[in-house]
C-alpha cells in the first residue's frame, strides 16, 4: 500500500479570504514617453475631426444638392456690386433659397465661388438647388431679351426706340448715319449700354452688306456698297410686300439705267422731314416741284444718301433684282402694285385705281341728312386742290388715290405701321 502525503489542514478562515492576484506588470518606459502620450492625443482628435468632418461633408453634400423652395420659374435682378451678403439677402427676398442664408454663403465657400459671383438679371428654375443657384450666377447666365428694330426706320426713330425702351443703360451720344443700322430681331442682357446697343447694329449691318455687295449683279449701274444701300433704302420704303422687292427694285434700276428720274414719293418725304420720318400729310404739288437734294422728281440718279435703314431683304432684292422690263408701278388697291413697262398700260392701271377707290369712297360715305337748297359746296384751298391732280406721268410709283405723297391703300408708311 502507497503512501500518501499528508494534506495540511485549512482552517475556515483563510479559505474564505480571497486569492491574492499577481502584481501587473510595471508600465514600460515607453508608453510613459511624453511624446507618446501626444502622439496618442493627437491621433485621437485626428480621428474625431474626420468623423466629424465626414458627417459635415455629407450634410453639406445634401444640402447643397437639395431642392430648392422656388415654387416656379422666376427671374431675379442681382444689382451691380452686390456682395456675397447682398446677394444672399435678394434670393432669401425673392424665395430662391430657404430662410438660411447662411447654407448659401457656406455652399459658396464650398464651392470656391466667392470671387465669381456675378451681377446680372437671371433666370432660376423652379426647386433649384443650391448648386443650381450659384452656377447660373458664376457661369453669368443672364436672361437676353428680345429687340425688334422694324425695317424702314430711320436712324433717329432707330435711336428714340433704342432710348425709349428701359432695359438699356446709358445715352447714346449721337445719332447714326442714315442706312448704316440693321434692322433686325437682336438679344440683349439687361442694362446693357444703349452705345453698344447701337455698335452692334452697325456691326450686323457691315457684315451683312458686305456679304450681299459680294453676290450682287454685275450689271447693276451701282458703283459702291453705299448706293446699295440707297436704293435698298427706296425700295424698302416703296412696298411691304416680301415678293414685290426684287420687282419694285427692278423698276429702279431699269429707269437707272435708261438715265430716267426715280421719281419716288418716300425721297420727297425724307428731303421735307429729314430723319423724323413721316410727313403725317399728303405731299403737296409745290413741294413735289420744290427743289431738293433729296426730291427724285427734280434730280437725276440717287439721292445723295439712304432714306432710312433698309432690312435684308432689301439689300438682297436690291443687289439682285427681278429680271424685267418694267418702268412703272402703281397701287393696285389690295395692298400690293400693278408693274407695267409702257406709260399708257400704266395710265389704264391708274385710272383702274381711281375708279376703285371712288367706288370705296361711296362705299363708305354716308350723304349728309340735309343740305341747304341753292347752296354749292365750298371750294378746296389751291394747296388741297393740287394734291388731287393727276400725279406726274413719270412717277414710277404713281400712289394716285388722291394725294400724289401716300400709297393709294391709303395707309402711311411702313414706318408708321409697324
Amino acid at each position: 500500500m502507497s503512501e500518501r502525503s499528508p494534506i495540511s489542514p485549512r482552517s475556515p478562515r483563510v479559505a474564505l479570504e480571497p486569492e491574492q492576484l499577481p502584481p501587473p506588470p510595471k508600465r514600460s518606459e515607453r508608453a510613459r514617453n511624453p511624446l507618446v502620450v501626444v502622439g496618442n492625443a493627437i491621433i485621437t482628435i485626428l480621428l474625431l475631426i474626420m468623423i466629424g468632418g465626414g458627417g459635415l461633408y455629407v450634410y453639406g453634400k445634401q444640402k447643397i444638392e437639395a431642392a430648392g423652395p422656388l415654387e416656379q420659374d422666376k427671374v431675379v435682378n442681382i444689382p451691380q456690386r452686390s456682395g456675397m451678403s447682398d446677394i444672399a439677402d435678394i434670393l432669401q427676398r425673392e424665395g430662391v433659397i430657404d430662410n438660411n442664408r447662411w447654407a448659401f454663403i457656406g455652399s459658396v465657400f464650398a464651392l470656391k465661388a466667392r470671387s465669381d459671383l456675378k451681377p446680372g438679371e437671371y433666370l432660376f428654375v423652379k426647386n433649384a438647388s443650391l448648386r443650381e443657384v450659384i452656377g447660373t450666377i458664376v457661369e453669368g447666365k443672364v436672361v437676353q431679351h428680345s429687340v425688334t428694330i422694324p425695317e424702314g426706320l430711320t436712324s433717329e426713330q432707330i435711336v428714340a426706340r433704342i432710348t425709349e425702351n428701359d432695359i438699356f443703360a446709358g445715352t447714346i451720344h449721337a445719332i447714326p448715319a442714315e442706312g448704316s443700322l440693321l434692322p433686325e430681331t437682336y438679344k440683349f442682357p439687361r442694362g446693357a449700354p444703349r452705345d453698344q446697343v447701337i455698335a452692334r447694329m452697325q456691326q450686323a449691318q457691315r457684315r451683312v452688306l458686305a456679304d450681299i455687295w459680294e453676290r450682287r449683279n454685275r450689271d447693276l449701274p451701282l458703283k459702291s456698297p453705299e448706293q446699295l444701300v440707297t436704293l435698298a433704302s427706296i425700295v424698302e420704303k416703296e412696298t411691304s410686300k416680301s415678293d414685290e422687292r426684287s420687282r419694285v427694285a427692278a423698276v429702279f434700276i431699269n429707269r437707272l439705267q435708261k438715265k430716267m428720274k426715280l421719281q419716288s414719293d418716300p425721297t420727297i418725304i425724307y428731303g421735307l422731314v429729314g430723319g423724323k420720318g413721316t410727313l403725317g400729310r399728303p405731299i403737296k404739288r409745290s413741294e413735289i416741284q420744290q427743289p431738293s437734294p433729296y426730291n427724285t422728281y427734280v434730280i437725276d440718279g440717287l439721292p445723295p444718301g439712304p432714306i432710312a435703314n433698309p432690312g435684308r431683304a432689301s439689300l438682297e432684292a436690291t443687289a439682285n433684282p427681278a429680271r424685267t422690263r418694267d418702268l412703272f408701278f402703281v397701287a393696285d388697291g389690295t395692298g400690293g402694285h400693278s408693274f407695267t413697262e409702257t406709260y399708257d398700260q400704266h395710265q389704264k392701271n391708274v385710272v383702274k385705281l381711281r375708279n376703285l377707290e371712288k367706288q370705296i369712297q361711296n362705299d363708305t360715305v354716308e350723304p349728309p341728312e340735309e343740305a341747304p337748297t341753292g347752296s354749292a359746296a365750298p371750294e378746296a384751298p389751291e394747296e388741297s386742290k393740287a394734291a388731287i391732280e393727276q400725279p406726274s406721268a413719270h412717277n414710277p410709283a404713281a400712289k394716285a388715290k388722291g394725294s400724289a405723297g401716300q400709297k393709294s391703300s391709303q395707309r402711311p408708311p411702313r414706318s408708321e405701321r409697324r
